[in-house]
């Protein structure tokens, strides 16, 4: 093992131990897939030196990777089980859709960035080979194979899209999130299906990028 690579590996393990495992994380399976993926490889190049640290990185155009303790938190709210079909929503290259298989769920990342979609293409066949890379609109999702047991989107919304709400399985279905309102604090929120609706509670203050693509449009002020 190379000296740069033998310092991720110990980069990695201190994520874990000081990040994600002192955050209330203790899911042995996110714990054990934090550990083991090159979170490194899921940045650009330039940026690798930070991909271990407590903060989202950039990557380019509005787009970030989640900080390691937001999405490690936000996978444990979807309580993801072997073979549940999940979809991640702004799925960029591919890193939250790769812990999510380790985790054991079937996993479908979709992403319309083209220039994230052709990185997490070229990451995921080696390193995380179980999941289905699919292109579209990120507030369509992908209803063509759901509905789904997992729908997590990764990055902060103003507002659950609506076509989402509606591709969670009605028995014991997760839609996990960061909701950011206009005004006040943002909040991971755990939605589940009720009386033909999604019922979200809000589980622990967060921050994050909203994800440009749905961002409402800005209001026009006189």
């Amino acid at each position: 093992m190379d000296q740069n690579a033998s310092d991720f590996e110990l980069a990695r393990t201190h994520m874990v131990e000081s990040q994600v495992r002192p955050n209330r994380v203790n899911d042995p399976k996110i714990l054990e897939a934090m550990r083991s993926l090159p979170r490194e490889r899921f940045v650009p190049p330039e940026q690798a030196a930070l991909a271990y640290a407590d903060a989202d990185v950039s990557l380019g155009e509005g787009r970030v990777l989640l900080a390691p303790m937001l999405l490690a938190r936000l996978v444990q709210l979807a309580e993801p089980r072997a073979g549940e079909r999940a979809l991640v929503v702004g799925a960029g290259t591919g890193y939250g859709a790769a812990v999510l298989a380790e985790c054991g769920a079937v996993v479908t990342a979709l992403e319309e960035d083209r220039r994230l979609l052709a990185l997490a293409r070229e990451l995921l066949p080696s390193l995380a080979p179980s999941v289905r890379v699919v292109e579209g609109p990120l507030a369509a999702g992908w209803p063509a194979d759901g509905p789904w047991h997992i729908v997590l989107i990764e990055g902060a919304v103003r507002a659950i899209p609506s076509a989402l709400a509606g591709q969670i399985v009605r028995q014991n279905g997760r839609l996990v999130a960061v909701l950011a309102p206009s005004r006040g604090t943002s909040r991971a929120v755990l939605g589940r299906p009720s009386a033909g609706r999604v019922a979200l509670q809000g589980v622990f203050d967060c921050a994050t990028s909203l994800l440009p693509s749905l961002a409402p449009a800005p209001e026009f002020t006189f």
